[in-house]
């Protein structure tokens, strides 16, 4: 039995990763009870520090309410084990790295611990719900959900149900992302890298092969992507952006004038489907010397600016 879709649900966090702090910072800037349970004492102390800071980071950042956020903090707590952590919760969300048996392990020994109406999420990029929740004895209630780093700023999530994942627990949990202020789109069916990873690993792969090939430095190509389709589809979206192309005459116009054109560019794309280790030297090497190694300073530059791209699409739609 899936409980009532509370707006506010007792949650516990699994992984005290980036994903797993940018959780704990989303539910913290809400006002939100948390519970963060990491396996290591000493990252667990670091990743409750960090969701914290991350979370006051919003409040400047104009993301959050000053109270809600210190409300959410002092409601925030370490778990001492997976009993204490999930033994009361309505959500517990998974976000340990991307290892199958490991996930596998961790969900088993949740579905052992959870309440019976607890709703069980992994934030897998890669894994299917199905095969993660293998061993779980209520596979209904568990499925997917998966952020974009860092979880606490951008508000897509991609919901993916498994083959045995009930409509109850998937509606739970989209009534709690709204909750959240997220943005849930829900997949019809497993795939590999999911929507949103399959999309980047296509992109990325172009992108990594006209620097290789020396046709772009890195920071020109990040201009070019981040300025140009990077842009529009931040306004529109891909399939909107090209109905909206050939002006009144839609995406029937659009194909017509340029379906040949796109035709010709698909084939000479690049086919790879593995980087050898001295493309990963060159890459590596051709991206830090652009970027430098102020990973922080980085970081906070890019928070501000999806900050304000997220204040002016917001705004944008309320007028």
């Amino acid at each position: 039995m899936i409980p009532d879709s509370s707006p506010t649900p007792k949650v516990a966090l699994i992984g005290g990763g980036s994903i797993g702090c940018g959780w704990a910072a989303l539910c913290a800037a809400n006002g939100w009870e948390t519970v963060l349970l990491d396996a290591d004492e000493r990252s667990a102390d670091r990743a409750l520090a960090e969701s914290a800071r991350r979370a006051r980071i919003l409040v400047g950042l104009g993301r959050a309410d000053a109270g809600l956020v210190d409300q959410g903090i002092d409601r925030m707590q370490l778990g001492r084990s997976l009993l204490q952590a999930c033994g009361s919760a309505d959500w517990i969300i998974e976000s340990l790295p991307e290892e199958l048996p490991l996930k596998q392990r961790m969900f088993e020994n949740i579905g052992q611990v959870a309440r019976a109406d607890a709703v069980i999420t992994s934030s897998s990029s890669a894994l299917p719900i199905t095969d993660i929740a293998a061993r779980c004895r209520e596979p209904g209630r568990c499925l997917v959900a998966h952020p974009l780093n860092p979880p606490e700023l951008i508000p897509l999530i991609e919901v993916v149900p498994g083959k045995f994942t009930s409509p109850q627990a998937t509606e739970s949990v989209l009534v709690w992302l709204r909750a959240l202020g997220r943005i849930p789109i829900t997949l019809k069916k497993e795939v590999p890298g999911n929507v949103v990873g399959r999309i980047a690993g296509a992109v990325w792969r172009e992108c990594i092969d006209l620097v290789l090939t020396g046709v772009v430095d890195v920071d020109d190509l990040d201009r070019a992507v981040s300025l140009g389709p990077g842009l529009g589809w931040a306004a529109a979206g891909p399939h909107l952006t090209y109905h909206l192309g050939a002006g009144e005459g839609g995406v029937k116009l659009f194909l017509e004038q340029l379906l040949q054109a796109f035709e010709s560019w698909w084939g000479s794309l690049a086919q790879w489907t593995k980087l050898e280790p001295e493309q990963v030297r060159a890459l590596t090497a051709q991206i830090e010397k652009a970027y430098g190694e102020k990973i922080g300073a980085l970081g906070e530059a890019r928070d501000r600016r999806l900050a304000a791209i997220l204040r002016a699409l917001e705004e944008s739609r309320r007028a």
